[in-house]
């Protein structure tokens, strides 16, 4: 991932030193921004207003400075009334510098992985030598792979492992189209073990840190180098948890194909049963994340035991008409 350059400093000419002065259509070339914009930055209060000489308006390096700060804000995903108060903050006095240090520790790199890129010809060749239109728009889509501008013949790989394991397992003999689903339904639920670290971790220790809007430096500064020490955790927890699961049902499938007699006896453990995510989002915001669970299991008993009422009423009904009948 590339790393995101620091935010803008306000530059101060040094003693001596020509002011730099610009008309706001010179601002608007050289900040990146349209005339149309830096006005209605102004009219947020996001941007100082400038000085008035005569019928035209002045602005200078502050001015400058300032909207390139606001542009690398919100490449960062925030929302502008969120940078009016980091704004407003900075020319209080609070420095920036803890908040954009969490910022930019929060936004790294992840993982150690490098992303690396692939040529279609390689593609071909790593999948079997066959081109295949369908499964490339499913990487792409995906974000397996990544269109490179002006390269219709070369793709970036944001994670070369990712798509290392499913070569091996094309190589294996499963199809293009089930590896994809597969990592939809496992992208959905690792998403949600991730939403859960994140609750889990905010609940129990970075609220006292971040209860602040926005929060104050040392607050900000100490929060980055909680993430700095958790970021492994959650993949480490993870990976041992895997483990473990893996060694656990895979002994179990080996053992219920070798000795035939187990499988036909129905087993008392608990089953897991993939649902959509949008299901699992309804009835997160219905129960809550904690009693999801029980929610489910609750409604899927009482569904059984409506069917169950509804076949033996179906089958009084029909023995009695039979009776008078006969």
């Amino acid at each position: 991932m590339e790393e995101r350059p620091a935010v803008a400093e306000v530059s101060v000419p040094a003693p001596g030193e020509p002011r730099v002065e610009y008309r706001i259509e010179d601002l608007a070339h050289h900040s990146g921004a349209t005339v149309r914009t830096i006005r209605a930055y102004q009219d947020r209060g996001l941007l100082p207003r400038p000085e008035r000489r005569g019928r035209s308006n002045v602005y200078g390096d502050a001015h400058l400075a300032r909207l390139r700060q606001i542009a690398d804000l919100l490449d960062r995903g925030y929302t502008l009334a969120s940078i009016k108060e980091l704004l407003e903050a900075w020319d209080a006095g609070r420095g920036l510098g803890g908040v954009l240090g969490l910022v930019a520790e929060v936004d790294g790199p992840w993982t150690d992985e490098k992303a690396d890129r692939i040529t279609r010809a390689e593609l071909d060749a790593a999948f079997g030598g066959n081109p295949d239109e369908a499964a490339v728009a499913d990487a792409v889509a995906l974000g397996v792979l990544e269109p490179l501008p002006g390269r219709d013949d070369e793709f970036l790989v944001p994670s070369p492992q990712e798509l290392a394991v499913a070569a091996e397992l094309h190589a294996a003999g499963v199809p293009l189209s089930a590896i994809a689903a597969h990592l939809r339904e496992l992208r959905g639920q690792v998403e949600h073990i991730a939403a859960r670290f994140l609750e889990f971790t905010n609940e129990h220790v970075f609220a006292r840190y971040l209860g602040g809007s926005p929060p104050s430096e040392a607050d900000a500064a100490e929060a980055a180098a909680l993430v700095r020490r958790l970021r492994p955790l959650a993949q480490q927890s993870v990976d041992a948890e895997l483990a473990r699961a893996m060694r656990t049902f895979a002994t179990r499938y080996l053992r219920r194909h070798l000795t035939p007699e187990i499988a036909a006896q129905p087993s008392d453990e608990p089953q897991h049963v993939a649902l959509p995510a949008h299901t699992m989002r309804a009835v997160q915001s219905l129960v809550g994340v904690e009693h999801a669970a029980t929610f489910i299991a609750a409604a899927v008993e009482r569904e059984v035991q409506s069917r169950t009422l509804d076949i033996l009423t179906a089958n009084h009904s029909k023995n009695s008409g039979v009776d008078q009948k006969g």
